[in-house]
């Protein structure tokens, strides 16, 4: 992981400089911002009081948007994307296979646990409406692009890692369909990226096995680099 998150900002800061370099003519047909890397914090917000984050829940997201310019000064446009992201939740809440599903518990203060977590892997459908100062010869500009993403689980899975024990396997009990808001805004490489799904991750009826119903709302909030 390590290692793939030095060569996403290598390509972010370097291929930006090259495409200024290689290019001396003026495109008047200029399309901004088409690739995207982003890393985030991932909060649960309506959690069960009971249920707290542990650790540093993170999320990795890239992709391709295409930008659509709507007027013609191309500072104004639609974004419509395709990616890929991955999403970590790091609580004390325990995911357990059982004969007829899986059940939902607190870790046992007993365990000595190093890691618990649940994570999706999705597709990303991006879509977003453009402002930016940009033109084309000026390759540092303030944007703001907000919009939605619909994104679908492709596979989720429960781990949990004590020091003699090791259990990971794949839940099905994720709500598949994930839609949200989001907002990106900055200026020049380093850019805010907040996304507020607005369904549940988990879905409708589950209960921890204490009776509290299990809704986690997440809310990212990080870094998005634009390149090209």
């Amino acid at each position: 992981m390590r290692d793939c998150l030095i060569t996403l900002f290598a390509l972010v800061l370097i291929i930006p400089l090259a495409a200024q370099n290689t290019s001396s003519e003026i495109d008047t047909k200029y399309l901004e911002d088409q690739f995207y890397v982003g890393l985030t914090y991932n909060f649960i917000l309506n959690k069960p009081e009971v249920v707290n984050q542990q650790n540093l829940s993170y999320g990795l997201q890239m992709g391709f948007i295409k930008d659509l310019p709507l007027n013609t000064e191309r500072n104004i446009g639609l974004g419509i994307g395709l990616g890929y992201a991955v999403n970590s939740y790091y609580t004390n809440l325990r995911v357990s296979e059982v004969a007829d599903g899986f059940e939902y518990s607190l870790l046992d203060s007993d365990l000595d646990t190093k890691r618990n977590k649940v994570e999706t892997h999705l597709i990303e459908f991006p879509l977003e409406i453009r402002f930016r100062n940009s033109n084309p010869t000026e390759y540092k500009f303030w944007r703001f692009y907000a919009g939605a993403k619909l994104g679908y689980v492709v596979g989720a899975r429960a781990k949990t890692v004590t020091t003699d024990t090791k259990d990971s396997f794949y839940i099905t009990d994720i709500e598949n369909f994930r839609y949200g808001l989001t907002a990106n805004f900055g200026y020049n490489t380093f850019n805010i990226h907040i996304y507020y799904a607005l369904n549940n991750l988990f879905k409708d009826g589950l209960q921890l096995n204490s009776g509290e119903d299990l809704t986690f709302t997440p809310l990212r909030i990080g870094l998005i680099f634009y390149i090209l």
